[in-house]
């Protein structure tokens, strides 16, 4: 019963947050599954910032459409940065947005040496189903990154975005060439994300790896970094301290 009452509340707060549909029979489908649900468990306390990313090999829909049931996260990623982000359901509210946003920015991505991968706990066919649905129908169109299929819930569940045991909250996780993740922010269900801030949290990492300086706060491309010493941070905030 407690288990149940549970799934129920965590419904209640998808169903506010605009994640699921309530005037559609497949979006009342996913209410009884969840409803039967016994796994409950919250996201997990721990970061992954500053360890190996959590390798995959799962369904995903590729740029041109095709299904690859052998997709490999750090296959894919080989010698490049990554970007991967999780949503909690196709044909949502809040989750086409985000998606559009990512893709819009796509070249952004690239020219960092960035691969975008998103991730949801939908199939593979819907996520197909989702982009062959035109954009002002709710769909996504033709988007050009990975998005993988995790029926299982075990992708969402290693990068501790599971919530609930139901969906994945809004996480997103900056990967280094040598596969670290070196950053991460996870929203919760009703606040989308600013992909804007992704490049710029990109540019940081670039920075500093190459000019072996560190990023102050609201740093931008362009802007001067900061000396990790104490002599570094006075200087700096002798000339800039007032803008911040």
């Amino acid at each position: 019963m407690k288990k149940k009452i549970r799934n129920l509340v965590a419904i209640i707060a998808l169903v506010i947050a605009g994640v699921i549909y309530v005037d559609n029979e497949f979006e009342l489908g996913i209410v009884d599954t969840v409803m039967r649900m016994s796994d409950t468990e919250a996201p997990t306390p721990d970061s992954l910032v500053g360890k190996q990313v959590p390798d995959f090999t799962a369904s995903a829909v590729m740029d041109d459409n095709t299904i690859n049931d052998t997709f490999n996260l750090r296959t894919h990623l080989a010698d490049s940065y990554g970007w991967i982000f999780f949503w909690p359901l196709d044909f949502t509210f809040v989750c086409p947005s985000e998606i559009l946003a990512h893709d819009h920015r796509l070249q952004a991505f690239q020219q960092r040496n960035t691969k975008v991968v998103g991730v949801s706990i939908d199939s593979q066919f819907t996520h197909l189903a989702w982009k062959n649905t035109p954009v002002d129908q709710g769909g996504l169109g033709q988007v050009r990154f990975p998005m993988v299929a995790d029926l299982s819930k075990e992708i969402a569940r290693s990068f501790g975005v599971l919530t609930g045991g139901t969906v994945a909250l809004r996480g997103s996780f900056l990967v280094d060439r040598a596969g670290v993740v070196r950053h991460v922010t996870i929203n919760d269900l009703p606040l989308g994300r600013n992909v804007d801030e992704a490049i710029r949290m990109i540019d940081a990492l670039q920075f500093h790896e190459e000019a072996g300086e560190v990023c102050p706060a609201g740093w931008q491309k362009g802007d001067p970094g900061m000396k990790n010493t104490p002599d570094g941070v006075a200087d700096y905030l002798s000339k800039h301290g007032d803008k911040l």
